[in-house]
């Protein structure tokens, strides 16, 4: 490490993350364990991969926040190695459930181009580990990278759940859908901002990681959405 770790943002964030994934798959680990994609192997791999991955961002955020670096850079292995895990199960089931890509909606075609981006970032962090600055950064904006799942399954849980027999009469169709979009785009989005705010608390400016990875996800979307 180059640098001494500093506040809690990682440790925070990436608690955060676990929590959500867990929320947003709730349904497969507690609720419906007996949907067809929990007998699915393809499924399963990639779940016990992306938990794994939740879990270890976790962990490892949080070593670093009390300094246990040994273990730290004992975990990064099997950090790594889920990684590449995640980026192979992710990408085998894009192949089998491929169906064009005119055919496919704009945020599954996003969840394409976005993987490349992860599995970079994982291999440029790996390649940076004794640069704390960098290799952090392209930790997290890889996680970023790889919530559209996330995002997408949470809102039922932990926003319709609540909200629509609360305001039973008020929650339409349209309103249902509109604040969907709100709460995909504005937790997507939030995550890149938060990193970007604290770039600029923590270093007084934007880091190259974070503007390039913030550029990235700007440019997915556009393309996801007008190709």
């Amino acid at each position: 490490m180059t640098q001494p770790p500093s506040g809690t943002y990682f440790s925070i964030v990436s608690v955060l993350l676990l929590v959500l994934s867990v929320v947003a798959f709730s349904d497969n680990l507690f609720t419906d364990v007996g949907q067809p994609s929990n007998r699915d192997p393809k499924f399963i791999v990639h779940g016990v991969f992306g938990l794994a991955w939740y879990v270890l961002l976790a962990t490892q955020a949080n070593l670093v926040r009390t300094r246990n670096l040994r273990l730290h850079r004992k975990l990064g292995i099997a950090a790594f190695i889920v990684a590449i895990g995640v980026t192979l199960s992710t990408l085998y089931i894009f192949v089998v459930l491929w169906k064009g890509w005119a055919d496919m909606e704009p945020e599954v075609r996003a969840n394409r181009l976005l993987l490349p981006g992860y599995a970079l970032c994982i291999l440029l962090a790996w390649q940076r580990r004794g640069r704390s600055d960098w290799h952090k950064r392209l930790i997290f904006i890889g996680t970023f990278f790889m919530l559209g799942p996330v995002v997408d399954r949470v809102y039922d849980p932990l926003v319709m759940s609540w909200a629509k027999p609360l305001f039973s009469t008020l929650y339409t169709r349209q309103v249902d859908e509109a604040a969907y979009l709100v709460f995909r785009w504005g937790s997507w989005i939030g995550f890149f901002l938060s990193l970007w705010l604290y770039d600029r608390k923590q270093i007084g400016r934007i880091h190259p990681v974070t503007r390039t990875g913030c550029t990235w996800f700007a440019l997915v979307v556009l393309i996801s959405e007008f190709s």
